[in-house]
């Protein structure tokens, strides 16, 4: 893999200026933010009085945790464009969530927002390792999903040529990738492996062709499916981080040069962690829940949004602004199996530790009588395809996550080709307990 540390005079003076810099710079965003969203928003200026705070109340960055928390069901609450703090013909564009669990959440945009939102993924970009003539392949979702056009105005911004090829056709994905020689791949992980599928199924190796960096999000992942992924393309495979209530992809992304955690842009987000039982803020280096609080945007600023991702915070590298570290999964997504919690992170983890098995896999949670139980879907390799192969890897991925996990679950090693595809987020979890009862 070529070496993609930056060059000198790439970096903005801020992803170097001292933490009190930053801090200064904060604060007085701040406050103009607290602001704006009493001033402008109905919502905010209800909230705020019901918890008897005021924008005034804002004296150092601590007293931010005065601030009533900000959740997804208020997004809900206030469908359509209740939380917006403009006047709605300011809004040049919305986005929101598929709204497969209900009303779709949705936000909103000014001019400014997104110029600052392109700005932000052309940071996020370069701190991949992109520089400007790159040609990038979004294969990101388009339309209301953040994704794809976050990642294209961002593309776009640096002076990249954008391949606005959207998700699915995958055969077709690859013909444009070993056709037009794109040095960079923006998509989500559980995709960029449908891909390598698709490279393999073809005849062709994936380290021939001209990719160099993959820009992966939306997802949770781990750093085996990084190594995973970076020895089958020979390329650097960098993790980036964002949810289209606070901006969409781009507020915070690793730096190639390190791959050390996920600098958050924290001249526009304030990222704090909480307990997610009690709200209590913790301290640097504890994980918890992660909340942040936008620091410049307008259409719809966001006050200690609760993200229910979790993570924890770390002091700057490659940068000067704070790390979290790769999520380790979701409170809302969390699996309790007979007392013991569980991410799907963790069984994919388990999964990569398998020669025999490829990283695609679903986790099916049914009843058993009175007792829950999971059964891991997942498929082996097309070398290892045999019934005796399937059945000493189901053994073998069992043995890993009883001795890691803690958890007794049940195996299924299907043929290649067998566990469902995503092109876009992937679906780990299918919890049909209910429907078993």
């Amino acid at each position: 893999m070529e070496d993609l540390a930056p060059r000198p005079g790439d970096l903005e003076p801020i992803e170097t200026a001292s933490r009190d810099e930053i801090a200064s710079v904060q604060l007085e965003r701040m406050r103009c933010s607290l602001r704006h969203a009493y001033d402008n928003s109905p919502f905010y200026r209800q909230r705020f009085d019901a918890h008897g705070v005021h924008p005034d109340d804002l004296q150092s960055l601590d007293d931010l945790a005065k601030f009533p928390f900000t959740t997804k069901q208020d997004l809900r609450d206030t469908y359509p464009f209740g939380m917006f703090a403009v006047p709605r013909d300011q809004i040049i564009r919305v986005h929101g969530s598929s709204g497969t669990t209900g009303k779709p959440t949705v936000v909103g945009y000014t001019k400014a927002d997104i110029d600052m939102w392109s700005d932000l993924m052309a940071r996020s970009i370069r701190a991949s390792g992109g520089r400007t003539g790159d040609m990038v392949h979004v294969a990101y979702g388009y339309g209301l999903f953040t994704g794809g056009l976050g990642a294209h105005y961002g593309a776009e911004r640096l002076g990249c040529t954008v391949v606005p090829i959207s998700g699915g056709m995958t055969e077709r994905q690859v013909t444009l990738i070993t056709d037009f020689g794109p040095r960079i791949i923006m998509v989500t992980p559980s995709y960029m492996l449908s891909i390598l599928d698709e490279f393999r199924r073809q005849g062709i190796d994936p380290r021939d062709c001209s990719l160099a960096v993959g820009i992966f999000g939306a997802e949770p992942w781990t750093n085996s499916m990084r190594s995973e992924i970076e020895q089958a393309f020979n390329m650097h495979a960098v993790d980036i981080y964002g949810l289209s209530e606070i901006m969409g992809p781009g507020v915070a992304n690793e730096c190639v040069e390190t791959k050390d955690g996920l600098h958050i842009w924290e001249d526009h987000f304030y990222p704090e962690i909480i307990d997610p039982e009690t709200g209590a803020v913790l301290p640097d280096g504890e994980i918890g829940e992660l909340v942040f609080t936008t620091l410049t945007k307008e259409g719809l600023p966001m006050i200690r949004y609760r993200t229910r991702d979790l993570t924890r915070l770390l002091p700057g590298t490659a940068r000067s602004m704070r790390r979290m570290e790769k999520i380790t999964g979701r409170s809302d997504d969390m699996i309790i199996l007979r007392g013991v919690n569980v991410f799907p992170t963790q069984i994919e983890e388990q999964i990569l530790k398998c020669a025999g098995l490829a990283p695609h896999f679903q986790i099916e949670l049914t009843k058993d009588g009175r007792m829950d139980t999971m059964t891991v879907h997942v498929e082996a390799t097309r070398d290892q395809a045999s019934e005796p192969a399937r059945a000493a890897s189901a053994k073998e991925l069992a043995h890993h996550i009883k001795s890691v996990i803690g958890i007794s679950t049940r195996i299924d090693v299907s043929t290649p080709g067998t566990v469902a595809r995503s092109e876009g987020k992937a679906k780990r979890v299918v919890d049909n307990r209910l429907t078993n009862a």
